[in-house]
Formats: structure tokens, sequence, C-alpha cells
């Protein structure tokens, strides 16, 4: 016997665009819950409520430019042991390099702290990463004068499921002005 029914996947019609077109960050510490759609309507996967600890800290903006950032997810899957977990990344890219910049950054790594994640992607979905840690920063000045200078941050989490979808009307009632 299956552990669970299959559920079919349709043609989508919608057109469908890479790329993040924002983000926002905050500690793990300051979500009190997530609440998921009542799954028995079929929308198990999407998030219709954030609660934050009280009093609330809000989300970050982290201001990225377009095509310059993404995020992916693989399954990893044991077969032998009946282990399985995702590994998220988001690849993250600051133009610009200064000591603002440089600071954020610095804080966004302290501790090797637990960090949750908004991301907004270029199809208008907004995505929600827990558990993300800073795993690697790098860039710098580039070598011709229309290199730019920039930074890179790499975000890593390791969960149990999928990114889940975020009820679009929540967000921005979780985002510091």
């Amino acid at each position: 016997m299956s552990c669970q029914a299959l559920e079919a996947i349709v043609k989508s019609c919608d057109n469908n665009s890479g790329g993040i077109y924002g983000i926002w960050i905050n500690q793990q510490d300051e979500i009190a819950s997530i609440v998921p759609a009542d799954p028995s309507a079929g929308a198990g996967w999407t998030i219709t409520a954030i609660n934050l600890q009280t009093p609330p800290v809000l989300f970050e903006n982290y201001y990225i430019r377009r095509n310059t950032s993404n995020f992916t997810e693989e399954s990893n899957i044991d077969l032998v042991n009946g282990s399985s977990f995702v590994t998220s990344t988001i690849n993250l890219m600051f133009h610009r390099r200064e000591a603002d910049k440089s600071r954020a950054i610095k804080i966004l790594g302290s501790g090797q702290q637990y960090l949750v994640a908004i991301v907004l992607d270029a199809n208008g979905k907004y995505w929600y990463f827990p558990y993300l840690q800073v795993s690697a920063t790098g860039e710098g000045s580039g070598v011709s004068r229309a290199d730019g200078s920039k930074y890179s941050v790499t975000l890593v989490a390791e969960n149990e499921y999928l990114a889940y979808e975020v009820d679009p009307s929540i967000v921005s009632a979780l985002i510091a002005p």
C-alpha cells in the first residue's frame, strides 16, 4: 500500500519566467508560527499566515537587481536509509561595495544564525524558506570599470519540504517600511 495518493500535475497556460525580484529576511527565532491553507481545500502548500513573536520584528528588505539572483531546491533521497530532505540554496548579488552593505552582510551571517526568507520570484509568486544560514560570501572589485564592484551571498537550508508558497495578501504586513 502506498503512503499517499498521487496527485496530477496539469499543463499550465501561464507564462513562466526565471529569477527573483525581491527578498525579505528575518531571524528564524522571530517566527512564532506559520499557518498553511486548509489541505482539504487542495491548498495545503500555501501559507495563509505568518505569526511573529511579540513584540513583532518585521522582515528586512534586501534590495537586489533584476537578473542577478536566484534560488534552487534539490531533493536528497537516500533509498537505502529511507531519509529525504530538500537543500534550498538562495544566491544573492548586491551591487556596489560600501561599508553599510559590508556591515549588513556581516550581521546576516553572524553566529551562523538561522534565518527565514520570503522570496518574490519573476512569476509574481512569494515563497517561504525557513532555517537558512549564510554559507558563503564573495566577489570584489571586478576587473574592468564596466564590471562594477559587488558582493555575493549564499544562503542554504535543509528542510523536509520544498518551499511553501505564501499568500500575497499577507506579505506587506510582515515587511519593515
